[in-house]
């Protein structure tokens, strides 16, 4: 199969994704017990590297989001190191500049996802109206994992 590069978006509304081959690639809104039976997948499918978003406190950020946040983060690093799924930690500055996304919006992460990849759904639910900027992200950070890992 090759190697799989997987992106993570580790924010209350994030997401994950997984690139294989050329253009094979998979992309989920974040949920805890959906992620970690996907990982175990990947992990048993063959060679693979993760590429997570490394993300610090932001101005006006609350207390308790930013213990949230903090948790999930220790919550994705624990589920790849028991799984033997080797990952690193990358700025938003990093994989964004990859792409020209610094200083843009999360509408620019999705427009340029929906470019590089045409006709993949981002959409979080099948009730959904607006494309997850979460899952557009984990798609891009995984493709920055696949150039640059």
């Amino acid at each position: 199969m090759g190697m799989i590069y997987i992106g993570i978006d580790p924010g209350k509304k994030g997401g994950y994704a997984a690139i294989t081959g050329e253009r094979g690639i998979a992309v989920s809104p974040w949920n805890d017990g959906q992620f970690i039976e996907d990982m175990r997948a990947v992990a048993t499918s063959g060679a693979c590297m993760a590429c997570v978003e490394k993300v610090g406190a932001m101005p006006g950020q609350g207390v308790n989001s930013m213990f949230s946040f903090g948790h999930s983060l220790g919550f994705i690093e624990g589920v790849l190191t028991a799984l033997g799924i080797p990952y690193q930690l990358i700025p938003p500055v990093k994989w964004k500049r990859e792409f020209s996304l610094i200083g843009k919006d999360k509408k620019a992460s999705i427009e340029t996802c929906k470019k590089l990849f045409p006709g993949l759904n981002l959409m979080p639910t099948e009730r959904s109206r607006v494309p997850s900027d979460g899952m557009a992200e984990a798609v891009l950070m995984a493709l920055y994992a696949k150039r640059n890992l």
